[in-house]
């Protein structure tokens, strides 16, 4: 046998130089990331669900001041928000081409707003909110420690991932969304490993804490031709809601602008919402997560509750009154699936939990994440039907969808763009 000469060892050495120096910095750069979001996803948590809790209490008579509230939310944002009233479309836009950065005042400005908003009772999510908080603390750090150029950018990749991890409690889905909404089409691999790390690191941090997710197990292990058909049929009814909310979130942004002073909109938005509420219930208010426990449970739930939560969602983001879209978009589609399990002779409980996830990828063009998310909120035996129905659903959406920076990947001679 030959011997190693010690300069073939050197040699191999120096090629793992590289290797080694990229993965200590894609895991730094996760750990810059995931640390602040993990610490910022639980201090969000905990007090959403304390505001949340009290609004419950009193939920008749607080809807009644949502019209204050939505002038006040939309004045702070005018008149303070400068870039941060962009909200998560300014950081996918960052992400792209790194300029000036994200305002530090976004994290406190959509933290307090949103829990004001829900305090209200305002249709709105909470993602918006993490994603925000994270991304804007990280680039903070990353000005802080002089990061800058394509590690800079890989930081605030990193920063989306920690956030949806964090505060969905999907670390892996959480580092796919990060890489894959982007660009329509697309997954961007560059900052996988950073992506993992602060996806899992911003999730332990919120265990570690204490806060735990509320998961739903969905057993079904096999699924047939004829059972992927129906999905297929209820997924395309899932993608077209998805159109659906975009569309009516920007038709009513549209009819809203012609008020010329912003905080009317937030008024006039929270006016309606109240009316609405006092017709259908307060269920429909803030996160509206009960509805989506019922119809994951596999109890009835009205046939038009699906429509009316994604209509309430979309006239307060129109409106102006911030807030996130993908927990309301989560509940819209669990009613949706509960309500379509009859007429295709589908399980409700497992249609819902399809419909949770589905109508999501449609909105934000992320099947994949979404399918993963699936198995990680409800378990893998029926991971298949998610995979089908998540990827129809992506399909019969369109490329427009709730992030408006998102780029699409153009194929030209069968290259991507």
């Amino acid at each position: 046998m030959k011997p190693v000469m010690r300069s073939d060892v050197t040699r191999r050495i120096g090629h793992l130089r590289p290797v080694l120096r990229h993965v200590v910095t894609q895991l730094s750069i996760g750990l810059i990331a995931g640390i602040p979001a993990g610490l910022g996803g639980w201090a969000f948590l905990r007090l959403l669900d304390e505001v949340i809790s009290l609004r419950s209490e009193h939920a008749p008579w607080l809807i009644w001041l949502l019209p204050i509230g939505g002038f006040g939310l939309v004045a702070l944002y005018h008149h303070l928000g400068g870039r941060a009233a962009r909200g998560a479309g300014l950081v996918i836009e960052q992400v792209h081409e790194p300029t000036e950065g994200i305002p530090r005042r976004m994290a406190p400005l959509i933290l307090g707003s949103t829990l004001v908003a829900h305090a209200f009772g305002a249709s709105v999510g909470r993602e918006g909110t993490a994603l925000q908080m994270s991304a804007s603390l990280a680039d903070h750090a990353a000005r802080l420690l002089g990061i800058r150029g394509v590690q800079r950018r890989e930081l605030l990749v990193a920063s989306l991932a920690g956030g949806f991890g964090a505060v969905f409690g999907v670390p892996v889905a959480g580092a796919v969304f990060a890489l894959e909404v982007q660009t329509v089409g697309r997954l961007q691999f560059e900052a996988v490993l950073a992506c993992f790390t602060a996806s899992f690191t911003g999730n332990a941090i919120v265990l570690w804490l204490g806060y735990h997710h509320h998961l739903h197990e969905t057993v079904l292990a096999r699924v047939d031709t004829w059972f992927a058909l129906r999905v297929g049929i209820a997924a395309i009814a899932f993608g077209a809601t998805a159109a659906l909310f975009v569309w009516m979130a920007h038709r009513i942004k549209a009819v809203a602008g012609r008020i010329g002073y912003p905080p009317i909109r937030g008024f006039v938005g929270g006016g309606i919402m109240a009316l609405a509420v006092a017709v259908i219930g307060t269920e429909y208010t803030s996160l509206s997560t009960p509805l989506a426990d019922a119809a994951l449970s596999g109890a009835g739930v009205a046939s038009f509750a699906w429509l009316a939560k994604a209509a309430l969602t979309a006239l307060c983001l129109g409106t102006g009154i911030p807030g996130g879209e993908v927990t309301p978009l989560f509940v819209t589609g669990a009613l949706l699936g509960a309500a379509l399990a009859g007429p295709l002779g589908l399980p409700a409980a497992t249609l819902a939990a399809l419909g949770f996830v589905s109508v999501f990828a449609g909105a934000s063009n992320t099947p994949i994440a979404c399918t993963l998310m699936f198995a990680e909120l409800f378990g893998s035996g029926a991971i298949v039907a998610a995979g089908i129905s998540c990827a129809v659903a992506y399909v019969f959406s369109g490329h427009q969808g709730i992030y408006s920076t998102q780029r699409i990947a153009v194929r030209k001679h069968g290259v991507d763009r």
